[in-house]
């Protein structure tokens, strides 16, 4: 009897198990509900793997459905996420794969999302919502690391080039140099102090001098000022003078045209009056030296000239 109870209550407890197992996998009250969202990547998604946790800044918050490749183009993935209902997936919600700890196991983090931002919704191109993705951390390092090695690559052959035996022994002769005006510097310190020390008195003495230089300079302003206005006067005479300069030129045109035709006409009659004067002057000349030999001649006359030897009365000369 107590055999048959046991057996009764094993066989009704077992029923209720898989019933309710059943009852859960067919979609029971407290199942969760879940969305389906497509996230399309451009890089390796290696480590990641179906089941692989979808964290929502790390809350977990679904599944990695399903992964595979675009058979449009084989460099993209094609993630399918099972969200569960309710996740604030908005527009500017990236995603972006992670690996988690030192186990290498990969899964997918979503960030972003502002309050104001409107939720993801399904376009006509797709029957899901896409959500954006954006480069990991191993692949951001990759490309850094893709351009530091190149340029490392290229840095190694600019040194190269630069330490070839031509710049090599150019490098050495200019160290020689280097060496050589060093011990000149040294051999000629004292000199170069000296000159040093000049250099700075003379910067002082100019200073002190632009110092006492600037009130004068302060002072002549409105004698440069004057000096300014003068300039104008000068120049404004000089316009006046040049305008003067046209106009006598013009007189002395007019004067040399009377003056060649004042020579034409006058001068032959002052030549004749020239000759006349000369023999005047002749004549007054020899009645002043007879003067000056008799002085009454002027009063009583030339007296006659007595007869020389040999001369008879008629043929003495007359006065």
């Amino acid at each position: 009897m107590n055999y048959a109870i046991v057996g009764a209550f094993v066989l009704v407890l077992g029923g209720a198990l898989i019933a309710g197992v059943l009852w859960l996998a067919s979609g029971g009250a407290w199942q969760r509900k879940y969305d389906l969202y497509l996230a399309i990547s451009d890089e390796s998604v290696a480590g990641l793997s179906l089941s692989a946790p979808v964290k929502y800044n790390g809350v977990d918050v679904g599944k990695v459905r399903e992964i595979r490749l675009d058979q449009d183009n084989p460099e993209r993935v094609i993630l399918l996420f099972a969200i569960e209902r309710g996740t604030p997936i908005k527009e500017d919600t990236e995603a972006v794969l992670k690996i988690q700890g030192l186990t290498g196991i990969a899964y997918v983090e979503l960030s972003g999302g502002a309050r104001e931002s409107p939720p993801l919704r399904a376009s006509a191109q797709s029957p899901y919502p896409v959500i954006r993705t954006k480069p990991s951390l191993s692949a951001r390092l990759e490309n850094v690391l893709t351009t530091v090695l190149a340029k490392l690559d290229s840095t190694s052959a600019s040194i190269n080039a630069l330490l070839g035996n031509e710049n090599r022994a150019a490098f050495k002769s200019a160290l020689a140099d280097i060496a050589a005006l060093s011990r000149t510097l040294a051999a000629r310190k004292e000199t170069l102090d000296a000159g040093i020390a000049n250099a700075a008195r003379t910067f002082e003495n100019g200073a002190r001098v632009t110092a006492q230089i600037g009130p004068v300079i302060e002072r002549m302003g409105p004698v440069i000022e004057r000096m300014g206005r003068s300039a104008e006067a000068v120049e404004k005479m000089g316009n006046e003078a040049a305008l003067a300069s046209a106009n006598a030129g013009r007189t002395v045109d007019s004067v040399g045209a009377d003056v060649k035709r004042f020579t034409a006409e006058t001068l032959p009659e002052l030549e004749r009056l020239l000759g006349e004067l000369s023999v005047l002057s002749a004549s007054v000349r020899r009645l002043s030296e007879q003067t000056e030999r008799d002085p009454r001649g002027l009063l009583f006359g030339r007296k006659a000239v007595p007869d020389g030897p040999g001369e008879s009365a008629t043929g003495s000369r007359q006065p």
